[in-house]
């Protein structure tokens, strides 16, 4: 988020201090953007069915190195596949009572067809097509509360790494519903939105990021990756 002054002035020359941003509380997301941009020491803040969740200090494990893991897999594809863009904990404004901050998010350019665009301050505006999560556990927001909001707002696939429970649920949206995508018999999930986005989830959860590599370029070798290619530039070149 962008950080302002905590304080403004009014005409009384009084100093009105803006309200600090605490878990719980229930805002619209005008006003939670407001107090988040008066928190500069918050880096993760996210307003979900118009609760805000503020996030505490992340440890290496079980959070920051699964989500460099999850990074690497998402980047090497977005790497092959010229129109696709790539962000790490971006703010993302879904709708009037839900501006999450997902751990990482894949998207189609809006040049290329892409369901969401870059809002002239910056923030990604609309449902990016693929959202990823790390989670420590199923009872987390992120398979309930989140997970609701995001299928409603129309985020066509969307993965939730349960890190303690060593799982991963990837979800796609059909007829309005979230059905989980089931992995084949060596483990591997094929997105649908997203041609070669191939996972090897028992290599992921197990840290065995060569494995996870070698699995994705398979599907970026595959003839439905470089047809998705060819259906992008079209977009690019115009």
């Amino acid at each position: 988020m962008v950080n302002h002054s905590s304080q403004a002035r009014t005409p009384g020359n009084f100093t009105l201090r803006i309200p600090p941003l605490e878990s719980g509380d229930r805002l619209t997301r005008p006003e939670f953007e407001r107090r988040y941009n008066g928190m500069p020491d918050v880096k993760k803040a996210e307003l979900i069915e118009g609760i805000v969740y503020v996030a505490s200090p992340l440890r290496f494990e079980p959070h920051a190195e699964p989500h460099g893991d999850l990074m690497i897999w998402l980047g090497n594809y977005k790497v092959a596949t010229p129109g696709v863009r790539m962000g790490d904990n971006p703010t993302v404004r879904l709708d009037l009572d839900n501006e999450p901050q997902p751990d990482a998010i894949l998207l189609i350019d809006a040049n290329c067809g892409g369901r969401s665009h870059i809002s002239i301050d910056g923030y990604v505006e609309g449902a990016p097509e693929l959202v990823a999560e790390i989670a420590a556990s199923s009872a987390t927001k992120d398979l309930h509360d989140k997970k609701r909001a995001y299928r409603r707002n129309g985020i066509q696939e969307y993965i939730v790494w349960q890190v303690f429970e060593s799982t991963v649920s990837w979800f796609s949206l059909e007829d309005g519903e979230y059905v989980s995508l089931i992995s084949d018999a060596a483990g591997i999930i094929q997105s649908k939105v997203f041609p070669g986005l191939w996972l090897n989830v028992p290599a992921l959860v197990t840290g065995e990021m060569q494995r996870v590599l070698s699995v994705l370029q398979d599907g970026i070798s595959s003839l439905e990756h470089q047809a998705f290619v060819q259906q992008l530039g079209k977009g690019i070149e115009q």
